[in-house]
């Protein structure tokens, strides 16, 4: 199963044109932006999987007492 989800076997020539059509699409200067938008979102994503952990960490404490 080397297939990711719906993605074929990507070689490094495809993996170039796929970076180069984004260059194109957003522009030097709106890629950093947006790997800063996108880098917030998987922090915030993150957080609030760890919050969710740690409150059913404590229910489950709570309970056994």
């Amino acid at each position: 199963m080397n297939h990711l989800l719906f993605l074929p076997n990507l070689g490094t020539g495809e993996i170039i044109i796929i970076a180069f059509a984004i260059l194109l699409i957003f522009g030097g200067k709106k890629i950093p932006e947006l790997m800063k938008g996108i880098g917030k979102g998987v922090r915030n994503f993150k957080d609030g999987v760890k919050g969710i952990e740690e409150d059913i960490k404590l229910d489950d404490t709570d309970s056994n007492k």
